[in-house]
């Protein structure tokens, strides 16, 4: 494994286990596959509605805790000061622990600040070990930077080969913020695991097209955390620290940009609207890219 630190000192893995769309039911045994196969770094979120299943499997593993890596985030129903203290503790007692290695705020609406404000109080207190945001464009990042006393650690973005948002990487690099990369293969979309590119490169390396774009990641410093509910992916996507890309690989890569999201548009309104009016707390089972 190898780690990113933060800019208050932490040392993160660079790559983990995502568990958005895991449903309840398999997210204790996928958990636990996940930490068979190495894994220590676990991103869930209070919306992703699995918390608790997350903190059975912990429990089960006996893994010790200083060796855990464990990320939640507070979804906007819970925006502002007073809201985001109690989805924290809900949070905390839902995955059994004592501490959260890293709480971010999941969407850039409602009352970031009020939560960035508990947030920071929060990390004083020793609650929490690092704390930054998700989805936040360049001039939100920016504005918040410039009006917090603890600066952002991580900006958790979708990141992979169809979207390169390489303009937003340099920006929070040079605000000492790490990327984080969401949905790192794209969820599967637009047939990546035969991307002829891909496939060309993956050849080339003996490697999977999986292994080929969190490889890619790593080498630019962005920390990956892939999700599958299958073992042996889990194991194949965890094989990708003895090879290296070299330039021409990263020159074909490039080609791959689209430019734009093809799984949410954060510049449309209606994304705004419809994440506003997503309430976890009713224990909605709507699906809903978050």
């Amino acid at each position: 494994m190898q780690y990113q630190k933060l800019n208050n000192g932490v040392m993160m893995p660079m790559l983990g286990y995502g568990t958005f769309q895991i449903p309840p039911l398999q997210t204790e045994k996928c958990i636990l596959h996940a930490l068979e196969s190495g894994y220590r770094l676990i991103d869930s979120a209070a919306a992703y509605l699995n918390e608790k299943e997350i903190g059975k499997a912990l429990q089960k593993s006996q893994i010790p805790r200083k060796e855990l890596f464990i990320t939640t985030k507070v979804w906007v129903q819970d925006a502002g000061y007073e809201k985001t203290m109690k989805a924290f503790q809900t949070s905390l007692e839902n995955l059994g622990l004592d501490y959260i290695d890293l709480y971010l705020i999941h969407q850039p609406y409602g009352d970031y600040y009020g939560s960035y404000r508990a947030m920071e109080e929060l990390y004083m207190k020793g609650k929490i070990r690092a704390l930054g945001v998700c989805n936040f464009s360049l001039e939100r990042f920016v504005d918040l930077y410039m009006n917090c006393s603890i600066k952002p650690m991580i900006n958790q973005i979708e990141y992979h080969p169809f979207f390169q948002q390489k303009k937003a990487h340099y920006l929070f690099e040079q605000y000492q913020c790490i990327t984080q990369a969401w949905g790192p293969l794209n969820e599967g979309q637009r047939h990546i695991f035969e991307n002829p590119i891909l496939l060309k490169i993956a050849k080339k390396h003996h490697k999977t097209v999986a292994q080929i774009v969190l490889r890619w990641q790593i080498q630019q410093g962005i920390i990956a955390i892939p999700k599958t509910i299958h073992q042996e992916r889990m194991i194949e996507n965890m094989d990708i620290w003895d090879f290296q890309l070299d330039q021409d690989d990263f020159i074909e890569m490039n080609k791959l940009n689209l430019g734009h999201s093809e799984i949410i548009d954060y510049q449309c309104y209606s994304t705004a609207k419809n994440l506003n009016k997503f309430k976890i707390h009713e224990n909605s089972t709507k699906e809903i890219h978050i």
